[in-house]
């Protein structure tokens, strides 16, 4: 069993979905949780659940300096941190006709800009205390080409080379740094779709090699072994949950039948 006491944690995007089932494994597994959104109501209700002390850090992560000054304030309360999930963002879909300017900057001031900042600012704190691990949530997005995500893409794509030059950056510090890359998640972005467009769920899972959707719990599992002391010697990777989607090619029908 995963032992995480006597560790602090922050998880951003925590309101809901993946977030709170990442707060949540953090918490069994004994870290004090930290929580953010933009909504400290929100957060409220999740840290209802949570056992080890929680604490509440509003903030909207896509304003200018707001990832710096939710480091600062976190640091000013505990000391820093020793695991950071950086789940906040926000999805996107508009094909290259349709993409704005200010479409542009909003996906990218909170997905790409609100996530380094934030990291950032705990640099000098990750150092002082002799380690910490990073984990980015990304997205498949980032290791495909889907239609219609050009800039939501761009922004994963973006978080997936920053893990990778972090680790570069800090591994010498003993600061691990790496994303996870959800596929098909559960979550509330596709509650509507799942409902009401006929054929959906059963169209998409066959896309998928293994055959299903996934669960925020199927994410929140991998961020705990990463956050863990089982992954010590792992930094610098993207990690896809995503069934095979993005690099099994196992979806459909066999193009032919053995002998």
């Amino acid at each position: 069993m995963i032992d995480l006491s006597g560790k602090t944690a922050l998880v951003t995007g925590a309101s809901r979905g993946i977030g709170a089932a990442i707060a949540a494994r953090l918490d069994e597994a004994g870290a004090r949780v930290l929580l953010n959104s933009r909504n400290e109501a929100d957060i409220a209700a999740v840290a209802k659940n949570l056992t080890n002390d929680p604490g509440l850090y509003a903030a909207d992560l896509g304003l200018p300096e707001a990832g710096t000054g939710l480091a600062e304030r976190v640091v000013a309360d505990v000391g820093g941190v020793d695991i950071l999930v950086n789940n906040a963002g926000i999805a996107m879909r508009r094909t290259p006709d349709q993409l704005t300017e200010d479409d542009f900057n909003a996906v990218f001031n909170i997905n790409v800009r609100g996530l380094l900042m934030l990291t950032l600012g705990f640099g000098d704190t990750f150092i002082d205390r002799g380690g910490a691990s990073v984990i980015n949530v990304s997205s498949v997005a980032g290791l495909i080409g889907p239609l219609g995500r050009v800039a939501y893409s761009g922004t994963k794509g973006a978080v997936d080379a920053m893990t990778r030059a972090l680790a570069a950056d800090w591994g010498r510090h003993g600061v691990r740094v790496n994303s996870v890359a959800p596929g098909l998640i559960t979550t509330d972005i596709w509650k509507e779709s799942r409902e009401t467009v006929p054929g959906l769920i059963e169209e998409m899972a066959a896309s998928i090699s293994l055959r299903r959707w996934g669960a925020s719990e199927d994410i929140a599992d991998v961020v705990l072994f990463l956050a863990s002391d089982l992954s010590s010697y792992v930094t610098g990777e993207t990690i896809a949950i995503d069934g095979g989607l993005a690099r099994v090619r196992g979806g459909g029908e066999p193009e032919y039948k053995a002998d």
